[in-house]
């Protein structure tokens, strides 16, 4: 790029080229005197400087790329199942034989309003809860009843649990183009957590699509997340997968559970913030009817900016932060899936370190009185 300025009107003195450059020299060496560490960082800082004297800060420059890097906060905390003693189990089926896959003695869970289908939906989540949900019965999953003895029975069932709010007009965009931004957020959200294709493995194109490209490294990052999954940079930060060829999902229901924000942003943009937790039942694909389920919490700040004022794609959505925890699945195994245990099989991968979790606990933080990277248990499934 030349040090040369943009041509001023023809009102204003036009000045030599030779004093341009040894304007540009005496300023180059008087940077890198005073600041060593980043010469040619300052030294295009004040070549802006002339060029742009009349434009705001920030104009056209981005500067939320510095603070909008799209990077985990924290690295995925993985937790294995706490696992149920086979004989423990056996006993609650005798106690309770109703538990049994078919209920082979006539005698429902639903007559106690403990079917999957029974009890009434919870409200859309608006905000945090104070506390995580109350226990409920021990019963065991079945491919009839996956979501039995879990919190989440009632939760709503994948993109119904993604309830958006009504948009309002925020700085120069209006409600119409914020109300855009929310579903595209939903989208995202939809493809990389709940779409079947992406559950299998799949290439997540409908969530990547509403990503800005223009992102310095965003898209990269997931590219080679997805094509090369490695613990520096894995796709189940964003992505929920599983291996299709070690199990698959028991019917067609994902619970959902969170709530979706925006407000305007410090860039004077619409910044999106989701809370969501994903509930995903899952079966061996060997023949075996023992359902598990893998518990998955994201948090994700995207962010719609002005293309008047920054570089970016006119439409597209800035990743701000995201940031996951992962309830039962293989500690430390980094080849882009999930990895459920099962109560009946040995635990895969490292053995857990931390402490016993509660994930379906949303009122709390992700991370709150955690480390990064804890591989503890979880209390339940």
């Amino acid at each position: 790029m030349s040090d040369k300025p943009a041509e001023e009107p023809s009102s204003t003195p036009e000045i030599p080229d030779d004093v341009w450059e040894q304007f540009a020299r005496d300023t180059e060496r008087d940077i890198r005197a005073s600041a060593p560490k980043e010469p040619s960082a300052r030294a295009r800082e004040v070549t802006e400087r002339l060029k742009k004297s009349e434009q705001p800060a920030g104009w056209r420059t981005g500067p939320a790329w510095q603070e909008m890097n799209g990077k985990a906060r924290r690295r995925r905390r993985v937790w294995a199942v706490l696992g149920v003693p086979l004989a423990v189990a056996v006993a609650v089926v005798a106690m309770k034989p109703s538990l049994l896959p078919g209920d082979p003695f006539g005698k429902s869970g639903a007559d106690k309003g403990t079917s999957d289908a029974a009890g009434t939906p919870l409200a859309p989540e608006t905000a945090a809860p104070t506390a995580a949900p109350s226990a409920v019965d021990p019963e065991i999953p079945t491919l009839d009843r996956p979501f039995a003895g879990s919190p989440a029975v009632n939760w709503a069932d994948g993109k119904a649990g993604i309830v958006l709010p009504k948009a309002t007009a925020i700085g120069t965009f209006s409600k119409d183009r914020v109300q855009l931004a929310l579903q595209q957020a939903q989208k995202l959200l939809v493809d990389a957590n709940l779409a079947p294709k992406t559950l299998r493995g799949d290439r997540p194109t409908a969530a990547l699509s509403v990503l800005d490209p223009k992102q310095p490294g965003m898209l990269d990052r997931l590219n080679t997340s997805l094509s090369t999954p490695a613990e520096s940079h894995d796709p189940l930060l964003l992505f929920s997968r599983f291996d299709p060829k070690e199990v698959r999902l028991v019917g067609d229901v994902v619970k959902t559970r969170g709530r979706i924000t925006f407000k305007k942003s410090e860039h004077s943009g619409v910044a999106i913030h989701a809370d969501y937790t994903f509930v995903y039942p899952v079966v061996r694909t060997d023949g075996s009817t023992e359902v598990t389920r893998t518990i998955v919490r994201r948090v994700l700040d995207l962010e719609l900016l002005d293309p008047a004022r920054y570089q970016v794609t006119s439409g597209r959505l800035s990743v701000v932060n995201y940031d996951s925890d992962f309830g039962n699945t293989a500690c430390r195994i980094y080849d882009g899936y999930f990895h459920p245990d099962f109560p009946s099989a040995e635990p895969t991968g490292a053995s857990p370190t931390g402490p016993t979790t509660d994930p379906y606990d949303r009122s709390k933080d992700l991370g709150q009185e955690q480390g990064d990277e804890t591989c503890g248990t979880v209390s339940r499934t």
